[in-house]
């Protein structure tokens, strides 16, 4: 006997040749129980997606935030090439609620958002969706479609196949969202656009139509720091590396400061396996400003800057740091005191050229800078410190 799959239509309701199908496959499973290997095996066999309509999965990270959309993707083309362009919405794919005609839902069934087996949205942390909360899950992702607004649906029931079987009474969540015109699609697609660190639209497109919606995750910040300190309970705090890399994060992103003060203070305890050298004292020395432990930093900051490790290079970058800080003062002591410790090395002279220069103190930049040329370590670096002279020889900042 040839089993015949159950045929469904782009919209989700059974044809109604498969009927009998359906009695047959009935008749073939209860004769199979007597002989469950010979039902086991055909069980696992797997033939084309119904109606061409691939199974498709995308995965979009939001920082540490996973969200996935796996769907089936249905075509404007109907499988004997009739051309349904304009022809889907509020027809092939009905506004609002609909009958399709099989299921349990009756007259209230919504749109699966795809074709065959349901669309699933799943989301491996709470986000909003339209600024509306949608907890850690997966979820059945229906629509209701309309010309004006939709209303998407995303329902605790995620296994059962397409709309079917859909019950109201499992919606996790339901939000609206507004209809655009868009770039011809043939496959209905799911991606993502406007992708930040706490941001993401997805998008539903098909035909000339698209559906964004937007997706935030208000604590991004907050999922770092709880993921970095369970990081650092294994390989990752076994060195001074992982500790300092953490509270350069709290540092550099102005959050969970007294946090990343605690590893800073980690990162140089020689007896937890810290180090203390250029990199991490100067850390903690920013992180202890940042605390307003001001006469504590500027202890560590000094011990960064005697620093055996640090090198004209460390302490150039570090006084460029405190320029782009606006803290023109402090930068120039740091330019003079590697000039003091690192006379006449790459990039000592280009340091304070760049410091008085901000200080207005032109004429000294001009003779630092003309100093610094012989001391280039290569051509662009050369190139540079040229534009640099005319510049402030012309008057101009740099």
């Amino acid at each position: 006997m040839v089993r015949k799959p159950l045929r469904l239509s782009a919209l989700g309701a059974p044809l109604a040749p498969a009927l009998p199908a359906v009695v047959a496959v009935v008749g073939v499973f209860a004769l199979l129980l007597v002989t469950g290997p010979a039902a086991a095996q055909i069980a696992s066999i797997t033939g084309p997606p119904d109606g061409g309509n691939q199974r498709a999965t995308i995965t979009q990270g939001i920082g540490l935030v996973r969200v996935t959309i796996d769907y089936s993707s249905p075509h404007v083309h109907s499988p004997a090439g009739e051309d349904r362009r304009g022809k889907i919405w509020g027809a092939l794919v009905p506004y609002g609620m609909a009958n399709l005609g099989f299921g349990n839902c009756g007259d209230q069934c919504p749109w699966r958002g795809g074709a065959n087996e349901n669309t699933v949205f799943t989301t491996n942390y709470p986000i909003k969706v339209q600024g509306q909360l949608l907890p850690a899950g997966s979820y059945g992702l229906h629509f209701l479609p309309d010309r004006e607004e939709w209303t998407v649906i995303f329902s605790k029931n995620s296994t059962s196949w397409g709309s079917f079987f859909y019950e109201a009474k499992e919606d996790a969540l339901r939000v609206k969202a507004k209809p655009a015109k868009s770039d011809y699609h043939e496959d209905l697609t799911y991606w993502f656009r406007d992708r930040k660190l706490d941001h993401a639209t997805a998008v539903l497109s098909w035909e000339d139509l698209e559906l964004p919606l937007d997706i935030t995750v208000e604590n991004a910040k907050d999922l770092y720091a709880d993921n970095m300190e369970r990081e650092l309970r294994s390989s990752p705090g076994f060195t001074w590396v992982g500790w300092n890399t953490a509270a350069n994060y709290c540092l550099t992103n102005k959050t969970h400061l007294d946090e990343g003060l605690r590893w800073a203070e980690r990162s140089v305890d020689v007896s937890k396996g810290g180090q203390a050298n250029f990199t991490t004292l100067s850390t903690l020395a920013d992180l202890q400003q940042a605390n307003d432990k001001t006469a504590e930093a500027k202890q560590t900051r000094t011990r960064a800057l005697h620093d055996p490790t640090a090198g004209p290079i460390d302490l150039h970058q570090y006084a460029r740091q405190l320029l782009a800080q606006k803290h023109t003062a402090e930068a120039v002591e740091v330019f003079e005191l590697n000039a003091k410790l690192h006379p006449n090395a790459w990039p000592v002279h280009l340091g304070l050229a760049r410091g008085y220069a901000a200080a207005g103190r032109r004429k000294e930049a001009i003779e630092q800078a003309k100093l610094a040329l012989p001391t280039a370590p290569d051509e662009g670096n050369r190139k540079n410190i040229q534009g640099i002279i005319e510049k402030l020889e012309q008057g101009k900042d740099i």
